[in-house]
């Protein structure tokens, strides 16, 4: 009897993952779960036919070559005959079939992928790449002949350029293990074709590694000893607390949506009428534009009460609306918001709306007839902006911050936690995410400058990890994601 050799054998969360029918399926949220040995033994799957290919991404060639160490443990020993090409980044098996492995330092690096085509699509560290580079790879993502399955499968931990848009598609869309369909039509020269595409998110922690936990106990302790925030998002992984998070200050309890206690977001109530409104604006093409409406009570207090948000639903991709029309949408919203009807309103936009250096600006196309929106040019000074965010969103010894956002701003709540810093400019936000909202705030908070202010708010009761790992009496928050 022929004697099997067993190379790797997936856990049950690996094999759940392996096993979803659905297009695309995100694997992970938390460190220490399997993710890379999970991608790595995916794209083994088809190698058996010979026009097969595959290709497993990491964001840099420097992280890639980790995984691609780790590829040689495990495809060397299943597969003798196969052969990895140390020029081009690829292994060929005795079919043909081969699995690539690539790299998108910067954003454009995409288009070196254009005029491929692959069977299998897979992406490391998910949140470290933009939509655009996501979404790009789908378009490479079809068969080179008859027999392959084609599909997407990626893993990640939380925080990153990539976080918000990754939080929305896959972990707020449905609960974990729940199908999300995407619906979308084409217009063909027979009329429209719906169609639709399937995504889950399939959760797991070091806690569904027990291989890992049984090897090295310790790798526990060091996850359970890091900060807080990086601590939560690693062990836990929880969505909402991750490393490089600008704004870590920020709370959004429905809880505390009435009385306004430790939280941000609070439910919409009728601003008395001799509060000062403001209007902040960034123009945006391509990119989304932002319209946010902002309320100032006798303390200084600053509200955010309506927001208008020029954004197709891809994350990052703009309407390309006209700014005349963007005009004449926000004189409709004023004249029937009842917060803003019949009250003055001082516009703060982008400075660079007012550049004549191309003929009449933006800001005096918004400005004429019939719309008469106008402009005052904000304060771009960024690291004192992205202070005042900081000074705003400290809670005071009652549990009260500087700046309340109504529930009902949904962008502005997506895209805030979201930010991370700038790798290069440490100090500041990185600019190639979501940053519209983030601007057009941050100039109505430089024209209503508060001084510094201190983080009041306690922090939750620490608690140990490693007794979490065996005391079951423990109410566990993150139970959920241990299923």
């Amino acid at each position: 009897m022929h004697k099997r050799n067993v190379v790797w054998t997936p856990q049950p969360k690996q094999q759940l993952f392996q096993q979803r029918p659905e297009y695309e399926a995100l694997y992970g949220g938390a460190a220490g779960g399997g993710k890379s040995d999970a991608l790595l033994a995916e794209a083994l799957r088809q190698v058996n036919i010979p026009h097969y290919r595959a290709i497993i991404f990491r964001k840099t060639y420097p992280q890639l070559s980790e995984l691609i160490d780790r590829s040689k443990d495990i495809y060397k020993p299943a597969f003798p005959r196969a052969r990895y090409n140390h020029t081009d980044h690829f292994w060929r098996f005795p079919s043909g079939a081969k699995v690539y492995f690539g790299s998108m330092q910067r954003e454009q690096d995409r288009t070196n992928y254009q005029g491929k085509r692959y069977d299998f699509v897979a992406f490391d560290e998910l949140t470290h790449f933009t939509w655009q580079e996501y979404s790009y790879l789908m378009s490479r993502n079809r068969p080179g002949g008859p027999g392959t399955r084609v599909y997407i499968r990626a893993t990640t931990n939380p925080g990153g350029i990539g976080h918000g848009w990754v939080k929305d598609r896959f972990i707020t869309a449905a609960p974990p293990l729940t199908p999300i369909t995407g619906e979308y039509t084409v217009v063909t020269p027979d009329g429209p074709l719906k169609l639709k595409r399937k995504r889950i998110f399939v959760p797991a922690t070091v806690f569904d590694n027990q291989k890992l936990l049984d090897n090295d106990r310790n790798y526990l302790a060091n996850l359970a000893m890091m900060p807080t925030a990086e601590r939560d998002a690693l062990l836990y992984g929880d969505w909402n607390s991750f490393s490089g998070q600008v704004f870590r200050e920020w709370r959004d309890d429905p809880a505390h949506y009435d009385d306004h206690l430790c939280t941000h977001v609070i439910k919409p109530f009728r601003i008395p009428g001799f509060w000062t409104r403001y209007r902040g604006f960034d123009f945006g093409f391509s990119r989304p534009f932002s319209v946010g409406w902002y309320a100032v009570d006798p303390d200084g207090r600053l509200y955010r009460i309506a927001e208008y948000y020029g954004s197709t639903g891809e994350p990052n991709v703009g309407v390309q609306m006209q700014p005349a029309e963007i005009a004449a949408n926000i004189r409709r919203i004023e004249a029937e918001e009842p917060n803003l009807k019949g009250c003055q309103i001082y516009g703060v936009a982008d400075p660079s709306i007012f550049d004549e250096s191309r003929g009449m600006s933006i800001a005096a196309m918004m400005e004429t007839s019939p719309n008469f929106i106008s402009w005052a040019p904000g304060d771009n000074t960024r690291i004192a902006g992205k202070m005042q965010y900081h000074f705003r969103l400290a809670f005071g010894k009652d549990g009260r911050p500087m700046f309340y956002c109504f529930n009902t701003c949904k962008h502005f709540i997506r895209t805030i936690p979201a930010l991370v810093y700038d790798a290069k400019h440490v100090e500041d936000i990185d600019t190639s995410q979501e940053d519209h909202i983030y601007d057009e705030c941050r100039y109505v908070m430089m024209n209503n400058p508060i001084a510094a202010r201190k983080n009041e708010l306690q922090p939750p009761k620490e608690f140990d990890p490693l007794d979490l790992w065996t005391d079951t009496t423990i109410k566990d928050k993150y139970a959920f994601y241990r299923q």
